[in-house]
Parts: C-alpha cells; sequence; structure tokens
C-alpha cells in the first residue's frame, strides 16, 4: 500500500496556544476532500510556528 502525501502550502507565523483549534477543525471538516492540515514550532524559533497543508 503506497501512501503519497503531497505538500500543498507552507506558512510561517506567529506562534498562538489557540493555533491548534484552527488546525483541529480544518482537519475534522475537510478529511473528506483528502487535506491534511499541520502545525508544528520552529526549530529555531519558539514563537513562530509552522502551518502546513498536504493532500493525500
Amino acid at each position: 500500500m503506497e501512501n503519497n502525501v503531497t505538500t500543498l502550502a507552507k506558512v510561517q507565523l506567529r506562534y498562538s496556544s489557540e493555533l491548534y483549534k484552527i488546525v483541529d477543525l480544518c482537519n475534522k471538516t475537510l478529511k473528506e476532500q483528502n487535506l491534511i492540515f499541520g502545525l508544528a514550532l520552529d526549530g529555531t524559533d519558539e514563537e513562530q510556528a509552522i502551518f502546513t497543508i498536504y493532500r493525500s
């Protein structure tokens, strides 16, 4: 079984403790469109987050 995931977009923004709510909402709402949303802290600056959209 092959699992292809393509990165569609990536943006860096100021981290907020509530950003995960947007990611969670997008994942729940748009999973049927084969979209996955991710959020990670920047490896060099913990005040920055990276929001990524993937297509599976």
